[in-house]
């Protein structure tokens, strides 16, 4: 905060309560006008609504001094903690350190949970049913809004709970990819192609999935294909882990399989991102979440 702010800040705060004071005490006491009406002692204020008159009472003195306290209340704290612009508190608190300390307790509480799975594979963690109830609700805080609850996975996210893994499905390559993160970029044929080209690489993948296609186009795209396409996903259409190119000979498709979205995906491309958890997870949960999703796809 620039010393400006931090100055209005400290302006604003006490001129505020400087003023609340004058009218708290400025009201504290009733001063009788000789033109006042006074009933059984009570001074009104000449106010009348519906027949009902109001009267000139002073605030219960229970009540002032409450206000009296929470105005005291507001100052001690801001002396206390931080609350006047750049000024940090007698006691330093902020809330970083805060929550550093209470992350700093959390792993000293959790440390002997995590310590009994260390020096076990990911296989037998995956087969172990503690490991499973951990990982089970790690998957549901951390992956669950992308992936579904069950890992059954969404329109461009991932099913985690078949053997179609566009990374492998290698405990190593499942926890690079938790780790890491993982961006996947197809890029867009369109202008290279053309429609009835887009058209005839769509059918041939219907050829290569087992689904009903015109023969003389899946012909045609399959020509297309090779000098388009086989350079990431393969000669044969069954994908390439190493870049991440899905296969498109199982008929199985991340972004839908009909015939319009597969020429949407030829003709304009799509981006993937699956973001790092390495700053958000420690390595033991990272563990005990890939040991989750290796076993839900082996289940």
């Amino acid at each position: 905060m620039s010393t400006f702010w931090s100055w209005w800040v400290i302006i604003l705060f006490v001129g505020t309560v400087i003023g609340v004071c004058w009218v708290l005490i400025a009201n504290r006491k009733v001063v009788l006008r000789d033109d006042q009406e006074v009933e059984d002692g009570t001074p009104k204020t000449g106010h009348v609504y519906d027949g009902i008159e109001e009267y000139d009472n002073p605030l219960p003195a229970w009540w002032f001094k409450m206000f009296i306290g929470s105005v005291v209340f507001s100052f001690v704290y801001v002396v206390l903690y931080p609350g006047l612009g750049n000024f940090p508190g007698l006691l330093g608190w902020t809330s970083i350190s805060q929550w550093q300390q209470q992350e700093a307790r959390a792993d000293e509480r959790f440390e002997a949970v995590y310590a009994k799975f260390e020096g076990q594979s990911i296989e037998e963690l995956a087969a172990n049913p503690a490991a499973f109830k951990i990982g089970r609700r790690l998957f549901g805080n951390n992956c669950a809004v992308c992936h579904g609850s069950d890992g059954g996975g969404a329109y461009g996210f991932p099913d985690l709970t078949d053997d179609d893994w566009l990374y492998g499905n290698t405990p190593q390559a499942i926890e690079t990819s938790i780790r890491h993160g993982r961006r996947g970029v197809m890029p867009g044929w369109g202008a290279a192609l053309g429609e009835a080209g887009v058209s005839e690489v769509t059918e041939y993948l219907f050829k290569l999935g087992g689904r009903d296609h015109d023969e003389a186009l899946a012909t045609a795209g399959e020509q297309k294909f090779a000098g388009f396409c086989a350079g990431c996903h393969g000669a044969d259409a069954s994908g390439n882990v190493a870049l991440g190119a899905p296969d498109l000979s199982d008929d199985i498709w991340l972004y839908g399989g009909s015939p319009e979205m597969i020429k949407t995906s030829i003709r304009s491309g799509r981006q993937g991102n699956m973001p790092a958890q390495d700053k958000m997870l420690r390595t033991s949960k990272i563990r005990l979440l890939t040991s989750y999703v290796y076993g839900l796809s082996e289940r």
